[in-house]
């Protein structure tokens, strides 16, 4: 079966390059799970280009009366900090990435 998973970001990517907090991801993940999509995806990255630690212990809070039925994934590159974030967190999916380290630097 396909299932849909929106992914925040370039949501996430856009309100950091304007360094004024908006746009909020909260009302995406919201809508998203309204419109009929199956669950949200995020992909911190140590750089926190796009989504950061703290977008995504708020997503998992806004999502928990949704779960298991509207799905959490976290992808990420499986190193200590992401691994942590996957043990705090315990989403539905999680995706490893190959990102090779020098990519954050």
């Amino acid at each position: 079966m396909i299932r849909l998973s929106v992914n925040l970001n370039k949501i996430a990517l856009l309100r950091n390059s304007r360094h004024t907090g908006v746009p909020d991801l909260a009302p995406f993940v919201l809508m998203a799970q309204r419109a009929g999509a199956h669950g949200i995806t995020v992909h911190p990255r140590p750089d926190a280009r796009h989504i950061r630690r703290s977008d995504v212990d708020h997503i998992a809070d806004l999502m928990a009366p949704y779960q298991p039925a509207f799905e959490y994934n976290i992808e990420g590159r499986p190193d200590p900090a992401f691994m942590d974030i996957v043990e705090t967190i315990v989403p539905e999916q999680v995706t490893l990435v190959p990102d090779a380290p020098a990519a954050f630097t």
